[in-house]
């Protein structure tokens, strides 16, 4: 076995420190998935990981192609607080599917997800674990997680729609178009039940 450590290349190793990332998160998922096991599993010292990514979350966002930072992107849309927010997620959430240095490798990660049971898994545990539990902290009332994923589920219904299926008009839809229509389903998800 071969000791862990600096290897030759740094695109070889970043390769094989993604290769081994890739194969224990859609094992274990994100949460169960040590930066020390995907180090071993590499053939590297837990300290290149780092090196290379300097966090977990950036060597998932690096393994997955994960265009965006989805602590910003929640921060963003949290920061004004909760009245519009349905809205600005929505918007948000669109708004990276149409942009085209996001949309391409949006669409490679839910085409992986869609064919692959552990990487649909792991993806959704990434959502729902760095974006939307934000959300959830900010809403009051039972279920909360429930109407948080209520909200995550529409929006990859609107994706795939939009950009896998094409379906019509959602794909030739405008994203204002598309926010004037699932802002306000978003807002409902958003608030706790009537008793």
């Amino acid at each position: 076995m071969a000791r862990p450590g600096r290897r030759p290349g740094t695109t070889v190793t970043r390769e094989a420190i993604l290769d081994a990332a890739r194969r224990r998160f859609a094992g274990t998922g994100y949460e169960q998935a040590s930066i020390r096991a995907i180090a071993a599993d590499a053939g590297v010292t837990p300290a290149l990981v780092m090196h290379f990514f300097g966090s977990k979350e950036a060597l998932f966002q690096a393994a997955v192609a994960w265009p965006f930072d989805p602590a910003e992107l929640a921060a963003q849309m949290l920061s004004p607080g909760r009245d519009g927010l349905g809205v600005r997620l929505a918007r948000a959430f669109l708004t990276l599917w149409d942009a085209p240095e996001t949309s391409r490798p949006l669409l490679a990660v839910l085409r992986s997800a869609m064919n692959d049971e552990g990487f649909a898994r792991l993806l959704m545990e990434f959502l729902v674990t760095r974006l939307f539990r934000h959300v959830a902290d900010l809403i009051e009332g039972p279920d909360r997680e429930l109407r948080v994923e209520l909200c995550a589920g529409h929006l990859l219904g609107v994706a795939i729609m939009r950009h896998v299926l094409r379906a019509e008009p959602v794909a030739s839809a405008s994203i204002d178009q598309l926010v004037g229509r699932v802002g306000p389903v978003l807002e409902g998800y958003l608030q706790p039940p009537a008793h």
